[in-house]
């Protein structure tokens, strides 16, 4: 357990950092945290936050900016699913596709060359989330995607979080269906976090920041989801620095004081290891 990132700061050139459950918990900013990476970058490093947001990156910059008063002065870059995801459609030769997710997400679609269609007449399925989170959950979809099943369409998921912090509340993601689809049998390619191009993507930015390629063991990754953000970058051999009061922090007793030895028999459980690991995120 670390108090601050000041901590390891010397040991690394580069920051991969999550944005929501680090950050924010979708109501509230965490100043502390946008702080710790504007010093890092103030020593000459490099920050890119990683998001599994299933829309473009100038859209989640500007949700930052607007809703929790988080500036560029915080990163150099931001990478999101919906940033790759958006490069997978372009590149799928089919263009009818139903958008399953809320209507704040059809941003992601923008100036691609794709149909937005009816359940009936989709040649595939974009996921980006529920159509409403607050009183739906994977079950309400079953029937929906049996019959997307039934017919083989293929579901591309933009956002592998199963559930994510809304104030002092957990609410369902898209990758809780794309979970379920994968149970019916469909079909399914989730894009994002744990997944390895998202991390190329983010890698490659760290690069272009500090205009010199980094090697993988200067850059830590920052983030709080063991099936995500941990699993993600300890996949990539990428050290991690755990933030514990996220969408785990229950299960560690005292949100601002974990029990170190609950949160390392989970990690044993989950097979990962992580180099430090701190409540909230602070310099």
């Amino acid at each position: 357990m670390i108090a601050g990132l000041s901590t390891l700061a010397e040991a690394y050139d580069g920051v991969i950092c999550d944005v929501w459950g680090v950050l924010h918990n979708g109501v509230s900013p965490y100043p502390a945290a946008a702080e710790a990476l504007t010093r890092f970058r103030a020593l000459g490093k490099a920050v890119v936050l990683l998001t599994n947001a299933p829309r473009p990156a100038k859209a989640v910059e500007d949700l930052l900016s607007r809703q929790y008063a988080i500036g560029p002065e915080s990163y150099d870059e931001i990478v999101t699913s919906g940033s790759v995801a958006r490069n997978v459609f372009e590149n799928e030769p089919r263009r009818r596709l139903f958008h399953l997710g809320p209507q704040h997400n059809l941003g992601l679609f923008e100036g691609l060359d794709v149909e937005l269609v009816g359940e009936e007449d989709a040649e595939y399925v974009a996921l980006t989330g529920l159509f409403d989170d607050e009183t739906e959950t994977a079950e309400t979809y079953r029937p929906m995607f049996s019959r997307f099943v039934e017919r083989g369409l293929k579901m591309y998921c933009a956002n592998p979080d199963v559930v994510v912090e809304r104030g002092e509340r957990l609410v369902y993601c898209a990758g809780a269906l794309a979970q379920l689809y994968v149970e019916l049998g469909g079909d399914t390619t989730i894009i994002g976090k744990p997944y390895k191009p998202v991390y190329d993507a983010a890698l490659a930015a760290i690069d272009k920041a500090l205009g010199h390629p980094v090697e993988k063991r200067r850059v830590l990754a920052i983030g709080d989801g063991l099936p995500t953000d941990i699993k993600g970058a300890w996949g990539q051999g990428i050290d991690v620095l755990m933030v514990t009061a996220g969408i785990h922090g229950s299960d560690f007793g005292d949100l601002l004081s974990p029990d170190p030895v609950r949160l390392a028999k989970r990690l044993e459980a989950e097979g990962f290891s992580i180099r430090a690991a701190i409540p909230r995120l602070a310099w």
